[in-house]
């Protein structure tokens, strides 16, 4: 297996399976792809407006402080310059410009019309945004060798927490020129910060919570009774007499839950019906057989007479055969838990008893929803049947992939394999491929398939290549369990 099927495997084997899961996984996926678009798409925005509303608070706090120290006396104005610095931005008087000219962007000439609108006394202010502010969002064009205005300043006049500020890069140099010839400088490196990851994964985790607690409980809604029809679905399936379920959820399953309930209704009545019709014909035909075979006693004819007589005799044990079978089908048994295990090692107990070679081969204890008396019928003629055309029976019964799985071997001749499907047919008979001595009326497979279906399972009947026929016997073990 190549390593992208083995990926491949293992996705499908992480998948989730059901429906609710699989709406929370693709929502929040959903939701995840949205927030890193929308992240990707507004980060250079949110970055640029972070910074334009830090750079107008600058320019209108260093607006203020030169009206300050325009009133207040030179002694204290170096004091007010320090205590107006801060981490990022650094204020002090020289008489080097630290913006030895305005800029020329666009960015920096709205700014130089705002900043002078604040000044007066007809004062032009001189600003410089650095190279790595006046970069367009995107990465657009910039001038990232322009040298630090900073550098022109000549070492004397630097404030003394300057050198930390320009470690920094330069996000802006302000300088307003003061009445007595020097200048307020300012340098600020003010970066807002890139990516609030632990906010953003705080807020993604709490859609995400709220997506999982809605899309929960709204699915939650709608697959509950889904899982209620499915297993109903399922137990009917294995001839189950159920009580109609009570419509739930949405309309739609609603509406799937009363057509279900309808159906069920129409299939039981259906049955029913040509169950008690088959039990009157077969009891109707008593009457006529037995008068009849009293009629054949006076034919003169003896060979005629015997002939007659085998052929009404016949008729009745076919009479009564599909009668039994009509009354038992009517009194069906209710679907219990029952011991497969047990049942095939009674039945074979019983053909032990009066002296078959029978074997069984049960894997552990298997528990199944059935009717037990129907399926150890069913059993029983499949058995018989084999020991009556075949020798050295043996019974195994196993639980495989959900499955109840029981076979019935024998070594005897088998059945040509355009008949194998036949002899499932009412009253049908290969007395020319099995014995001599038939010993039945053609109902015992029938029958047996028929219950076997009744359980939702499957009847195949197999040549082995060293000789003798298998009956292999499948029944779910129902999804309610």
């Amino acid at each position: 297996m190549s390593f992208p099927a083995r990926i491949r495997k293992a996705l499908l084997y992480l998948w989730p399976r059901s429906l609710a899961s699989q709406l929370v996984v693709l929502l929040l996926a959903a939701i995840v792809a949205a927030q890193a678009l929308s992240i990707w798409i507004f980060q250079d925005e949110r970055r640029i407006a972070m910074v334009a509303v830090a750079r107008d608070s600058l320019l209108t706090r260093a607006v203020s402080i030169a009206e300050l120290l325009e009133d207040t006396p030179m002694s204290l104005q170096e004091r007010v310059v320090e205590a107006s610095s801060s981490r990022f931005a650094v204020f002090w008087l020289g008489d080097t410009p630290l913006a030895p000219e305005p800029g020329v962007s666009s960015v920096e000439q709205r700014l130089q019309g705002y900043l002078n609108a604040q000044l007066d006394r007809g004062k032009t202010a001189h600003l410089n945004i650095h190279a790595d502010e006046r970069r367009g969002p995107r990465g657009q064009e910039s001038r990232p060798d322009d040298p630090p205005s900073w550098r022109a300043v000549p070492r004397h006049e630097r404030p003394r927490d300057l050198k930390k500020i320009m470690n920094r890069p330069e996000d802006l140099a302000l300088s307003i020129p003061m009445s007595d010839g020097r200048w307020l400088n300012v340098a600020t490196s003010y970066r807002p910060p890139r990516g609030a990851f632990i906010p953003l994964l705080v807020q993604l985790g709490l859609t995400a919570l709220a997506a999982v607690i809605i899309i929960g409980l709204a699915v939650r809604r709608v697959t509950r009774p889904l899982k209620e029809l499915a297993v109903s679905a399922e137990r009917l399936g294995r001839g189950e007499n159920l009580e109609p379920l009570r419509p739930s959820g949405p309309r739609e399953v609603q509406a799937l839950t009363t057509a279900f309930n309808e159906m069920q209704d129409r299939i039981t009545r259906f049955v029913r019906d040509r169950t008690r019709m088959l039990a009157a014909i077969s009891h109707d035909l008593r009457t006529p057989i037995t008068s009849l075979r009293l009629r054949a006693e006076f034919v003169d004819d003896d060979e005629n007479r015997e002939k007659m007589i085998e052929t009404l005799e016949e008729m009745a044990a076919m009479t009564e055969a599909t009668l039994r079978f009509a009354r038992d089908e009517a009194h069906a048994d209710e679907a219990q838990n029952a011991d497969i295990g047990a049942i095939v090692e009674a039945l074979a107990a019983d053909q032990q008893d009066l002296g078959h070679d029978i074997s069984v081969d049960v894997a552990g204890r298997i528990i199944l929803s059935c009717r037990p008396m129907a399926l150890k019928r069913a059993l029983r003629n499949l058995i018989e049947n084999a020991i009556r055309y075949g020798k050295n029976v043996s019974v195994s019964a196993a639980v495989k992939a959900g499955e109840v799985v029981i076979r019935i071997q024998d070594q005897g001749p088998g059945i040509p394999e355009d008949r194998l499907k036949d002899v499932f047919e009412p009253f049908v008979r290969l007395e020319e491929s099995r014995s001599e001595e038939t010993g039945g009326i053609g109902l015992g497979l029938a029958i047996a398939r028929s219950i076997v279906h009744a359980h939702g399972g499957t009847i195949m009947l197999t040549n082995q290549p060293e000789g003798g026929l298998e009956a292999i016997i499948r029944l779910p073990m129902g999804t309610d369990r």
